[in-house]
């Protein structure tokens, strides 16, 4: 190595010159941030750089209903019919959401998720005797899901609000209780949207609510009910985050009818997604992510080829490259005593300018369960963090 190199003298021959220029220019600049501090500050601020990175943090929980529903449609006569719908309703009883919900709180607590979109969130009402009414009637509330949800969220001194909820399907059917009488059990099928309601509106605020059920639903004829209809529907708000406005859109999409499911998925792209907005969607398609692990006749659909045909992105694919990411389904009592999620079918799908930044499954660890060895829902759900685009 040259001695100059060690000492820093400059090399034999060659001389420093001197620049002039560039001294004056560097004396002036000086002078200029001495002289008017306050007229550059002002600048500044007036035009701030718009690269600042606002950050919209979602999740997606299918969070049971809380029984197989399946001796309902299987039953041939009325006594079968009010026997089904009793061991319907005692599962229920035994899935307990009221436990459920403490760890579906935590999981919201520990992410703090600006929206959630809640699927199943069933209102579970009774009538003692039966009355045989046509019209579903029964008052007595036996779990609110959504409320006891709430007040779980409340009770770790979260802030969170219904800032959209569609009622799509709402029965009442007499189910023969063990004293040997009638009781009607009223069910009623909700989608939510859940918004943090304990940010200021400059930097977290939702506005125009919306909902509706799709046209397109299934029907099963019965031998005792007649023709059931199994509605379905939607619910979006637009949310302002750091004063950049998406459309963030939840669904919980047909299980069993195939042909219905892909005409929901369409309904969507031409109503509440068709919007040049930045766009999330939320849900559980029951349509499985490539195929893997799809059932026959349920989630072998194209519905999530569709969406990502249409420019959407999944978050889940974006984010990991190996892990399957599988998010259903548990046993109907949710006492499996291992996992046995085998396909991915609950979403958020993004386009219009976001960029994923993290996605991860929730309540799908044996450390998710609860103190009884219950899961936490039958569905795993899937938090993400998108980055907005630039205004």
């Amino acid at each position: 190595m040259p001695e100059t190199a060690l000492t820093g003298a400059p090399p034999v021959g060659r001389v420093r010159r001197r620049r002039p220029l560039a001294t004056f220019i560097t004396v002036l600049c000086t002078f200029l941030l001495v002289l008017l501090p306050g007229s550059l500050t002002a600048t500044a601020t007036a035009n701030p750089p718009d690269d600042h990175p606002a950050r919209l943090k979602v999740l997606t929980r299918n969070i049971y209903l809380g029984a197989d529903l399946r001796p309902v449609l299987a039953a041939t006569d009325a006594s079968s019919l009010f026997a089904a719908v009793n061991r319907v309703f005692t599962q229920v009883q035994a899935t307990n959401f009221p436990e459920r919900a403490e760890a579906l709180a935590d999981e919201i607590a520990d992410s703090d998720p600006h929206l959630v979109g809640l699927q199943e969130v069933r209102l579970w009402r009774s009538q003692t005797p039966a009355d045989f009414s046509p019209t579903p009637n029964a008052t007595v509330v036996e779990y609110d899901f959504l409320q006891i949800l709430l007040d779980a969220l409340a009770a770790r001194g979260k802030h969170y609000a219904a800032v959209a909820t569609i009622t799509s399907s709402d029965r009442e059917i007499p189910r023969s209780t063990p004293g040997g009488g009638l009781q009607d059990i009223r069910s009623t099928d909700r989608d939510v949207i859940l918004a943090r309601t304990d940010l200021p509106a400059k930097k977290f605020s939702v506005a125009n609510p919306q909902q509706a059920l799709f046209d397109a639903r299934l029907t099963i004829p019965h031998p005792v009910l007649g023709n059931i209809v199994f509605p379905h529907g939607w619910v979006a708000v637009d949310a302002t985050v750091g004063g950049r406005t998406t459309r963030v859109v939840s669904t919980h999409l047909e299980a069993i009818g195939p042909a219905v499911q892909v005409q929901q998925g369409e309904e969507l792209l031409d109503g509440p997604l068709d919007t040049e907005r930045p766009t999330v969607l939320l849900g559980d398609l029951n349509s499985a992510a490539g195929g893997v692990g799809a059932v026959p006749g349920s989630s072998d659909t194209p519905t999530y080829a569709n969406f990502l045909a249409d420019g959407f992105k999944d978050v889940w694919v974006a984010t990991h490259r190996k892990n399957p990411g599988f998010t259903c389904c548990q046993a109907p009592d949710l006492r499996n005593p291992t996992s046995t999620l085998s396909q991915r079918i609950d979403y958020v799908l993004f386009r219009n300018g976001f960029k994923a930044l993290k996605a991860e499954r929730v309540g799908e660890e044996q450390a998710d369960r609860t103190p009884s060895g219950l899961w936490p829902s039958d569905h795993a759900g899937v938090l993400a963090t998108l980055k907005l685009p630039r205004r």
